[in-house]
This record gives C-alpha cells, structure tokens and sequence, in this order.
C-alpha cells in the first residue's frame, strides 16, 4: 500500500515545455500502434513478399516469427533498461531502432535480409513497448486520469492487429509490399522528435543488466516455440522437434535458477507472489493465445474460402477494431464504479463465446452469417479485459519495478500469442492432413481416369474438396482455442479476487498529468 501510495503522489519531472497530457498520450499510443500493427501488417503482404523475395513456404511464416519471437522474447531486459536508465531515454532509443530496422525491411533484396531486419525491428519494439506503457505511470497520477490513459493506450493496442490487416491491405493494394514497413519511418521519426518535449522522464534507479537472464527467456522461448511450428510440419516424433523442447526446458529451467540468484533479476519472481498479478499475467496470455487465432485463421479464411481481396479482407476486421475501441473505453470510464474483476470475468466469457462461435466454420459460412458476429463478440471480450488486466499488473508495484511489471505484461501477451497460434497451427495442419487423406478418397471414387492421372501429376485436389479441407483445419484449430479461452474465464472467475477500489480523493487524484 505504501509504495502505491508514493507512486501515486511523486511528481515526476516536468517536460521542457510544460504540461501537455494530450500530446504525452498521443505519442505514447502512437508508439504501441505502430509496435502492435506490425505484428499483423505484414500478414496480407506475405503472398507478394514471398514472390519478390523466393521464400519457400516454411521459411515465410518465419516473417511473422522473427518480429514476434524476439520482441516477446527481449521485452523483459526492455522494462529493466527503462528503470535502469530512465523510461523516456530508453524509449527514444527503441523507436528509433524500430524505424530504422522498418527502412532495412523494405529495401529488402533477399530472404535473409528481411528476417534480420524483422529480428532488429522485434528489438525495437522490446525497447519501446514496456516503457510506453511505463510512462503513463510516470505521465499520470493513479486515479481517473490514468484510468482514461490507460483506456486510450488499451484501445489502441487491442485494436492495432485488425488497424494492421486493414492497413496492409491497402497498402499492399495500391502501392507496394515494401511499404508495410516503409510507412513506420516517418512515424517513428516524428515519435522521437515529440517526445523529449511532451513526455516526462522517470527516476533512474542505478542498477545492472541481467543479461543471463535475458539469454536464456530469449532463447528459451524461442526453441519452444519453434518446437511447436517444427512439429506442425514435421511431427512430434521428429528428432529437431523433440530437440527443441528439450533445449527450451533446459534453457527456462536455467532462467528460474537464475532469477532466483541473481541480485538485479530482470524478472523480479516476487511480482509473482500477488495472486491477482499473476492472474492478470496468465489471463492475458491466455486470451492473447486466443486472439492470434482469430486474426490469423479468419484472415485465410476470408481470402481462400470466401474470396476476399487483400483490401477488401482488411476492412473485414473494421468491427471488430470498433468493438475492441468501445470496450476498453467503457472500462476505463468505469474502473472506480465496479472493479476490475467484473470486466475480466465478463470480457473472458465473451472471448469464449466468440471462439466457441467460430468452431461452427464452414465451407458454406458467410462473412455476415458467420464471421462477423464472433468476431464481434470476441471485439467486446478483448475490449473489456485489456483495461483492468493490466491495472491489475500494475498495481501496488514499486516504482523501480515498474518497467519489470509491465514488461512482464507485454511478455505474457506477445509470449502468448506466439505460443497459442504456434499450437493452433499444429492442430490444423495435423486436422487439415488427416481430412485431406479423406477428400482425396472421395474425389478418387468419383474422379474419372483423366482427372485421376492430372490429380496424381500435379498433387492438387479440386477448389471444392481443397475447400473442405482448409474449413475443417481452421474449425479444428479454433476447438483447441477453446481450451485457451476457458482457462482465461477459470482465471477471472477464480483466481484474481482484486477488490472494488475505493473512490480516489482529490488529493491523490487530479484529473491531469502531473
């Protein structure tokens, strides 16, 4: 109680030209924007990437895997350089590295070249992510104006996968692949310029790095998580499958040891020890492993089954932006009224109710039969449940321990979703192969000799049989969302047990930034 207090009373320092809470938040959200559509952004360019560049298909969704891995996997020593040597320095520092990693990418003339650029652009946003949040703690006193904060910069970040589809699409219509990443340049550039001026810098806290410990998350992380897209395609029985989890355990098992010894751990396992913290911690995993599912899933779906164009499929995921935008500022507004455990237990269900919505998928779905309305309803979930998560994450913590908690935070949600469609994507394609098996009998029994032999020559089923067979792994992959879904209502419900806050006086809450 003692350190929320200080943290809600300490001034930070003020920006060279006063105090401009609007533009503080504006480059603060502008920033997570542009970190959080880049995971999705590249998702409908990846067709056009993969003929400029002659990726083969197993090496393309490592386009996707180098920005989330490293930047799930580096998010810790983030937070901890924000503390160390102040969040606003560190955060220039991140989106500069973003920008310029974002101008590598789209000058691009090789395979490796792009997958170095995404590994140096997930550095970036490991740097800028956790103390962006950070700073609004530093930018706003606890109460309803960081309650508001918090509602803009949930907005944003719940809403900026689908801002991602929709921008990529357009992009990549009317101008170019190279210009998903061409188009945070600029961005970024402003960003830095704006925020030594609006933005308030926080207390150092003299410290060292652990770099251990950021070696072996990193690394760790990243060999479970290969292990599982090693296994999509390759089975569980395949011997660099089987040697991937066991070099993550090895490498996570040599984590935990390590944290428990070091003196400046960058991962502070005492946060762990609030019930409700390490609710909100497993609760957005959960939902985030959830929500990888729905944006990817139902962008193949909509392009290869219901025909979509790339643009067309972007504008396909404008209600749910709307409903996650609509949500988390109705938490936010009503954060001091009821708590945050009725938003997260009510989010979570809807979450659930969506998913399980979508297990329904089929060859005959519409996009207005049976795409919008779980989408929709998974919008409304994840709106209500950003807000109060991480209010959650954050509350009672240290303000030396700040970047720590929220980067914790961005880990579980980045980790989560890597992990969640990681294990999605083995379901489908272990569903998808074993229907395949099926569809093939059954054209064969119907197949005249000629569409036998062009079938056996070219290996390609007909549109209506390699139809039933994409609509069957995308439905098998969302029954296993389920089980993420119900573990994050079983959280809600029964494990975070957070109270109803108090109505803040006027003396601890201004209705501005410090």
């Amino acid at each position: 109680m003692a350190t929320s207090r200080a943290l809600a009373e300490a001034p930070p320092a003020t920006a060279r030209r006063g105090q401009h809470p609007g533009i503080a938040l504006t480059v603060i959200a502008a920033t997570q924007l542009m970190v959080v559509l880049d995971i999705t952004i590249v998702n409908i360019a990846l067709p056009h990437i993969q003929q400029a560049l002659k990726f083969n298909t197993t090496d393309l969704s490592w386009v996707i895997n180098a920005y989330t891995l490293t930047f799930g996997g580096l998010l810790l020593l983030g937070g901890r350089a924000g503390d160390i040597l102040g969040r606003r320095r560190v955060f220039v520092v991140g989106v500069l590295v973003f920008s310029a990693a974002s101008l590598l990418g789209g000058v691009a003339q090789s395979s490796a070249w792009l997958l170095a650029a995404r590994s140096l652009q997930g550095l970036g946003g490991a740097i800028a992510s956790p103390t962006a949040l950070a700073l609004i703690a530093t930018n706003f006193r606890e109460g309803p104006a960081r309650n508001r904060a918090f509602g803009v910069y949930s907005a944003v970040a719940g809403a900026g996968g689908a801002v991602g589809l929709l921008l990529g699409g357009m992009l990549t219509s009317w101008l170019s692949w190279r210009w998903v990443f061409f188009v945070n340049v600029p961005i970024g550039l402003a960003i830095a310029l704006l925020a030594p001026l609006y933005i308030n810098e926080s207390e150092r806290h003299p410290g060292r790095f652990d770099l251990t410990g950021a070696f072996t998350a990193t690394t760790g992380m990243v060999s479970l998580v290969y292990g599982f897209i090693r296994a999509s395609e390759h089975g569980w029985s395949d011997s660099v499958t089987l040697l991937a989890f066991s070099l993550a355990v090895v490498l996570l098992a040599a984590f935990l040891l390590n944290e428990r010894r070091a003196p400046q751990p960058i991962t502070p396992l005492h946060l762990f020890r609030d019930r409700n913290r390490s609710g909100a911690y497993g609760l957005m995993l959960c939902v985030a492993a959830a929500m990888f599912s729905i944006f990817f899933f139902v962008t193949l779906f909509v392009q290869d089954i219901l025909g979509f164009s790339p643009l067309r499929a972007g504008f396909a995921f404008l209600p749910i932006s709307a409903a996650i935008i609509a949500a988390a500022q109705f938490a936010a507004r009503n954060q001091i009224r009821f708590g945050p455990k009725p938003f997260l237990m009510a989010g979570s269900l809807l979450v659930l109710g969506g998913v399980l919505w979508s297990t329904r998928i089929d060859s005959h779905t519409t996009y207005a039969g049976g795409v919008l309305g779980p989408t929709l309803m998974f919008g409304f979930g994840m709106g209500s449940i950003f807000v109060p998560v991480m209010l959650t994450a954050v509350s009672h913590v240290a303000p030396h321990e700040a970047g720590a908690a929220t980067g914790m935070l961005n880990t579980t949600q980045q980790v989560g979703g890597s992990l969640g469609l990681s294990i999605l994507v083995t379901v489908y394609g272990t569903a998808s192969r074993n229907e395949a098996r099926q569809q093939i009998a059954a054209f064969l029994r119907q197949a005249t000799p000629q569409q036998a032999a062009e079938f056996r020559a070219s290996g390609r089923l007909p549109a209506p049989y390699s139809s039933e067979v994409l609509v069957h792994g995308i439905a098998s992959a969302f029954q296993m969302g389920l089980v993420f879904a119900s573990l994050a209502v079983l959280i809600a419900v029964f494990v975070v047990k957070v109270r109803r806050p108090e109505a803040p006086s006027s003396e601890t809450s201004p209705g501005g930034a410090a």
